[in-house]
């Protein structure tokens, strides 16, 4: 580091080319505009609480910071020393001695051969001291500091004026006003003719600013990471839960199952029964696990129960709900509850839930041997009945949401089906594009399947005809869909 009484030239031949400080301190001014616009972009986004825009806020912040003090420092620069002030000369007095803006720089040199002490105007500033008081000796200048940063202080004087070694370290000061503020210094002993220290001279800048930025970008980022360890978790043991509940089987399922149960009601080897397909499809974004569900189960009387349903949210919270939900749902079931009251007291577990929600199902109860589906909903798109090429959704009994009115009563209606019928049951979500407000799109366009849904031999095959359509889509949220197909 040069220093003014080291020198052997005049501050005019050292100045760099006022051309080249222009130009530097026109692609600072560049880059603070251009940072500036990326803070504005996310000014409103930052207001959500994503973490992840408070990191890259706290980092703009920081490249500002650093900008400002370039800026600065160029400016000096540019500047230059008074024309009527010498290099090493003593401060002119002033009458105050405002706070410092960001960055602010100053520079000190401690005569040891004449006790003399000289400080910049700026310096003052960063210590709030008024020049006529005069400068700190060295002697002075710890008391300026906190406590705890005194003996590294003092360390780096000893250091540089013993051993000759450039000074570079940070302490916090105790402003006149009160006011606390991080400095750097920077410096380094000037040697005498006969190569002993003779002062020591140093440059000393207000960091504070810019060691809150770093701080901040440090917490976000620490925070960052601490939220995304957190989704992280969640998601596996939402996946998890709902692997765990979801039904087991894979590809078609036969419900009844076995033959016994089928010549015990009386039923022949193949008509009546139900051949099964179901899938889960996930949201665009894997973060996103829902609440929805798909069941199919042999009851045991011969019946078998269907249904399909979603909770509100995401996460552990969504699947857990369900969980309970389907849970519940298959134990009713199980005890002969039919649909319409299966879905009242549905709506009371979820409204007395401690953790309440919104929910909305099918549940249906299809009776072999006289092909009827007995069905309740809450909320939800209809089951889409598909017979001969054609399609329509079937006549919704009354119901409302689970969870949105306490002590609810849920109608129920009767469908009677016929041998090669194919019967779909999907949540919403299915189609991300909503043409209206009223209206389910993943219904409409399950209803132009009806042609392709006709050349299905199994309900596998009615499975494969819906991911065609919808499974390469960018849904908002998970759904589910159920494929029953009548047997002939």
């Amino acid at each position: 580091m040069p220093s003014p009484l080291s020198a052997d030239r005049s501050a005019a031949d050292r100045s760099p080319q006022r051309g080249t400080v222009e130009a530097l301190i026109s692609q600072t001014r560049r880059l603070r505009g251009d940072i500036d616009a990326v803070r504005r972009e996310t000014a409103d986004e930052e207001r959500a609480g994503d973490p992840e825009l408070r990191w890259q806020r706290a980092l703009c912040d920081l490249a500002a910071h650093h900008l400002d003090g370039l800026g600065e420092h160029l400016d000096q620069l540019r500047a230059g020393l008074p024309a009527d002030v010498p290099p090493g000369a003593p401060a002119p007095a002033r009458p105050a001695a405002p706070d410092p803006g960001p960055g602010r720089a100053g520079s000190a040199e401690w005569n040891l051969l004449s006790d003399e002490v000289t400080w910049s105007d700026e310096l003052f500033e960063l210590f709030g001291r008024r020049p006529e008081d005069g400068a700190p000796t060295l002697d002075e200048l710890p008391s300026w500091l906190l406590e705890e940063d005194r003996g590294l202080l003092s360390a780096m004087v000893t250091d540089c004026l013993v051993d000759g070694k450039a000074i570079d370290g940070e302490f916090r000061i105790v402003r006149a006003d009160g006011a606390e503020r991080t400095v750097h210094m920077m410096g380094e002993p000037v040697l005498d003719a006969d190569g002993a220290t003779a002062s020591m001279w140093a440059v000393l800048r207000d960091v504070s600013e810019l060691r809150r930025s770093q701080r901040e970008v440090h917490e976000t980022r620490d925070s960052l990471r601490h939220q995304r360890h957190i989704a992280q978790t969640e998601r596996r043991l939402a996946v998890e839960l709902q692997e765990a509940v979801l039904p087991p089987w894979r590809g078609s399922l036969r419900l009844p199952h076995d033959g016994d149960t089928a010549r015990a009601i009386g039923l022949a080897e193949a008509p009546g029964v139900l051949d099964l397909a179901a899938h889960y499809l996930p949201s665009a974004s894997s973060a996103l696990i829902g609440g929805d569900w798909y069941d199919a189960m042999q009851l045991p009387d011969g019946r078998t129960l269907l249904s399909v349903g979603g909770l509100t949210g995401h996460g552990v919270t969504a699947t857990s709900g369900m969980a309970m939900l389907l849970g519940a749902l298959r134990g009713m079931a199980v005890a002969g509850t039919e649909p319409g009251p299966l879905m009242g007291l549905l709506n009371h577990l979820l409204d007395a839930s401690a953790q309440p929600a919104l929910g909305s199902a099918v549940c249906c109860r299809y009776d072999p041997r006289e092909r009827t589906l007995l069905w309740s909903q809450a909320g939800h798109p209809a089951p889409l009945l598909f017979r001969g090429g054609r399609g329509r959704p079937l006549r919704p009994p009354e119901g409302v949401l689970l969870g949105a009115v306490a002590d609810a009563a849920y109608a129920q209606a009767e469908e009677r089906l016929e041998p090669g019928d194919v019967l779909v049951l999907h949540t919403e979500g299915l189609s991300p594009h909503r043409t209206a407000p009223d209206t389910d799109p993943g219904t409409e366009r399950l209803l132009e399947l009806a042609p392709r849904f006709a050349r299905a031999r199994s309900a596998q095959d009615g499975v494969r005809v819906v991911l065609e359509e919808f499974g390469g889509e960018a849904r908002e949220d998970d759904a589910c869909v159920l494929v029953a197909r009548v047997g002939c």
